[in-house]
């Protein structure tokens, strides 16, 4: 009896193992379905279109927080065009450019664009390194194929026209179009659109600027498009200048006329105030001789007042008789007389 409660022991914990180990099949099993089905789908797609990239490698990119689909179709939208891992465009190299935060899709469709180009030398390297940048590299790689116009002045700038004046002092209003290639090579670092219209708005200001006369600039106006062009503008930018267009010319105010009335003006408040001052030196002058007169009057009548003093001591002292006296009155009545006369006055 003992030994066959020991035997239904053992078996009792040979089926509870059995059991545990069915179970954890079970549950291998579903984990396995459940990976199977989620990323059948991905793997067919990579398998059947020479990707390259297993089923592990799927899952693993869930554990890496990697998006599986993005890197699936960018990897087989580049085998699809030729691109190999020799170029650099490996499952690898795409998940650590989305781990950087770069837009995979984006740089597998440049590449593609820029090698059906074929005279744009973009590899992957430079590609991510545009596009972890912030410069949007598809749109860089179309701009070098079909090139951009930019308004001079760019639109919303809050000016209707480039105005520069000329020698004679005619001012020209202008409006020109340019139009650029995208600079693959130096779009990271170089300047951008608004660099470019300044310096097309610098070039066309001194090429009007340097013109003899305004007749010149609306007969010719090439000539500004080839003294812009001739400065080589698109230097360290982003973009390479195709050709300058002049969209309209229009003839503004006569700056130098202005410049000149204004000076005129200022000329003549100048001389104004000079001739004031001059007349008020005169009349202080006159004022001052004035005073002097007055002053000689003064003086005059003080030494008339000393006449009859000196008079009566010459009495006392006998130097001056009663005859002369009487005599000198009578001159000095016939001399009132005859002032009197001279000035139509009465004698009394």
């Amino acid at each position: 009896m003992l030994l066959f409660a020991q035997g239904n022991d053992l078996d009792d914990t040979v089926n509870i193992a059995w059991i545990i180990g069915i179970f954890i099949a079970m549950i291998f099993g579903l984990i396995v379905l459940a990976v199977f089905a989620r990323y059948f789908r991905l793997w067919i797609q990579s398998v059947t279109t020479g990707a390259r990239i297993g089923i592990f490698d799927l899952l693993g990119m869930t554990f890496r927080k990697v998006n599986p689909t993005v890197i699936v179709r960018s990897k087989i939208m580049a085998v699809q065009a030729g691109l190999t891992d020799e170029m650099g465009v490996t499952s690898s190299a795409l998940e650590a450019h989305y781990l950087a935060g770069g837009n995979v899709p984006l740089v597998i469709r440049a590449i593609i664009a820029a090698i059906k180009a074929k005279t744009i030398p973009l590899d992957f390297k430079l590609a991510t390194a545009i596009d972890l940048a912030g410069r949007n590299v598809l749109e860089a790689v179309q701009t070098s194929v079909y090139p951009k116009v930019i308004d001079c002045p760019m639109a919303g700038s809050g000016r209707p026209s480039l105005d520069a004046v000329a020698k004679n002092g005619i001012q020209l209003k202008v409006k020109a179009r340019v139009t650029v290639r995208a600079n693959i090579q130096q779009l990271i670092g170089g300047a951008g659109e608004d660099t470019i219209v300044a310096r097309v708005g610098e070039g066309i200001v001194s090429a009007i600027g340097s013109a003899e006369t305004h007749l010149q600039v609306l007969e010719n106006p090439d000539l500004i498009s080839k003294a812009v062009l001739a400065r080589r503008l698109d230097s360290q930018t982003a973009f390479e200048i195709v050709s300058i267009d002049i969209a309209d010319i229009d003839v503004g105010e006569n700056i130098g006329a202005r410049l000149q009335a204004d000076q005129a003006e200022a000329d003549t408040r100048v001389a104004r105030a000079q001739a004031e001052g001059r007349r008020a030196m005169a009349v202080s002058q006159e004022q001052e001789q004035i005073a002097g007169i007055e002053e000689s009057r003064a003086m005059l009548v003080e030494a008339e007042a000393e006449v009859p003093k000196a008079m009566a001591d010459a009495f006392r002292n006998g130097s001056l008789g009663i005859m002369d006296y009487y005599r000198m009155r009578n001159i000095q009545a016939d001399t009132d007389m005859r002032h009197s006369i001279s000035t139509g006055g009465s004698t009394r």
